[in-house]
């Protein structure tokens, strides 16, 4: 049955929530209106009706940041057929396709016909979710990452769901999460970090990694904290429908009685949901009831870190922040979560304890290093992570040698889009010798596989140059200093608190 959008704001009742701590600080420093808005990004005004469907959502993003503790009760009636049809638009074309075999370019073949029956499917609750279907890709340290290919209709009806869901998070997420979210992105984190390791009294920090993390998501907590803002039973009913619609692999389908598959588009938004319960509302709540000093966090999904002024504020954390992921069945990885002791004064405090230099740390693709400008002061230097560098030109390698007798404009093409995105996540300051090494030892890689070729092949490095030069992007820097361009988006405020 199909609802007034007017009457979304009706549909709220209010309720505590059990982790209230009132208007947390990372919201009230760094300004919620940077991510007001947020899901608009992803709402093109395509057609005239989606402004209409814009509005509706409009009004329960100003509800849900008017009352923190309410409760939505009627969303499910936000699925109309254009927001499928958005969800559907906004999909990658080439993606791959599901256990159903469906590819985004068959469906829209019969785009309004198939929508019209999915969404009808829908609201007769005739609508059952397929399992996904199994998928590895390499990870940096040479094992598998597990994906979960959903079918196209999953697909669709996940984002649609998702940007609903947005309008309600986007006001609750704090403002030092910062993965998978509209309008934010890696270089945000990396900013905010780089910004707060220069300005703030921070000298350790937890250097932290969820074991597994997407793979044990406690389903019933998942829902218990979604309960929290979303009492339409017919939105948790569908979310749980996908989270127990299991996996098939070599036609063989297995049950998903934990976690959440990766490559799924509603996974982002339920793992920033589970960790926004167990891991942020619990950092607010420890630093202003046990810290001692300075305590700051960055997070990018389930990619997290912590810093703090003083060692024993470090320790204790980290020991109790273990035993709360034990209760919501999360773990930190033992070999791989360790604390660094890094920042201004950390080379010098070191010095004065007769030790070496400090210790580096990986974020987001960027070794972080304690180092020095020319006249002695404090430097944070970010290259490129070995691991990556090495992996991603062993990848490009092996490209390079399966499409070497293809035309040298197709190669050109595909290896400069390659180059230009490495450039374009890699350029930051102090990094332009291994972003050049890289385009450097891509080329060489190009020649080697022109000369593989025939035996006759003659290419010299004269003419490999006069390639580079006109098919690769030049190594440059791509992005400003980031506490500059943190200051510009916002507006000089806090990053993590």
């Amino acid at each position: 049955m199909m609802h007034d959008s007017r009457k979304s704001d009706r549909s709220i009742v209010p309720a505590k929530l059990p982790n209230n701590v009132g208007t947390p600080a990372a919201e009230a420093m760094e300004g919620r209106d940077l991510t007001e808005g947020n899901t608009d990004q992803q709402n093109a005004h395509r057609t005239l009706r989606r402004s209409g469907a814009h509005s509706a959502l409009d009004r329960v993003r100003q509800a849900a940041k008017r009352d923190r503790n309410a409760k939505f009760t009627a969303l499910f009636h936000h699925l109309t057929i254009d927001r499928l049809r958005e969800a559907f638009l906004a999909l990658q074309r080439k993606a791959a396709a599901g256990v159903d075999g469906v590819t985004w370019v068959q469906y829209g073949e019969s785009l309004e016909a198939n929508l019209q029956d999915l969404h009808a499917r829908l609201h007769r609750r005739a609508y059952r979710a397929k399992p996904s279907r199994r998928a590895y890709i390499p990870k940096a340290d040479g094992r598998q990452r597990p994906l979960g290919i959903a079918s196209l209709e999953d697909k669709i009806v996940q984002r649609a769901v998702v940007e609903i869901l947005n309008a309600i998070y986007e006001t609750d997420f704090l403002g030092f999460s910062y993965g998978f979210r509209p309008g934010r992105h890696q270089h945000h984190a990396l900013d905010a970090l780089a910004t707060v390791i220069k300005r703030k009294r921070v000298n350790w920090w937890l250097d932290a990694d969820i074991r597994d993390f997407f793979g044990t998501l406690d389903h019933g907590w998942l829902v218990k904290f979604l309960e929290h803002r979303i009492a339409d039973r017919r939105i948790v009913r569908l979310i749980q429908k996908w989270l127990s619609a299991g996996v098939l692999q070599d036609g063989k389908w297995t049950m998903s009685e934990e976690g959440a598959p990766q490559g799924a588009t509603i996974s982002p938004l339920l793992s920033n949901l589970y960790l926004h319960y167990v891991l942020d509302l619990w950092v607010q709540q420890w630093r202003s009831r046990h810290a001692r000093g300075d305590v700051v966090i960055v997070r990018f999904a389930d990619d997290f870190l912590v810093g703090f002024e003083h060692q024993t504020d470090a320790e204790r954390f980290h020991a109790e922040l273990r035993e709360r992921f034990v209760k919501f069945a999360l773990e930190l990885h033992p070999e791989k979560t360790r604390l660094v002791e890094f920042g201004r004064h950390a080379a010098t405090n070191r010095a004065r304890r007769g030790l070496g230099l400090p210790d580096t740390f990986d974020f987001l693709g960027f070794t972080h290093i304690c180092a020095k400008s020319r006249v002695g002061r404090f430097l944070l230097r970010r290259h490129t992570m070995r691991r990556r560098l090495r992996t991603k030109l062993h990848e490009v390698k092996a490209e390079l040698q399966r499409r070497r007798h293809l035309p040298i404009p197709e190669q050109g093409r595909w290896l400069g889009a390659v180059v230009r995105g490495h450039v374009n996540y890699y350029g930051v300051p102090g990094n332009l010798d291994a972003v050049a090494a890289f385009r450097t030892q891509a080329t060489r890689n190009w020649r080697h596989a022109l000369r593989r070729r025939s035996q006759r092949d003659r290419t010299n490095w004269s003419r490999m140059n006069r390639l580079a030069t006109r098919w690769l992007p030049p190594a440059r820097v791509t992005h400003p200093w980031p506490d500059e361009r943190f200051d510009v988006r916002t507006r000089g405020k806090s990053p993590v608190r």
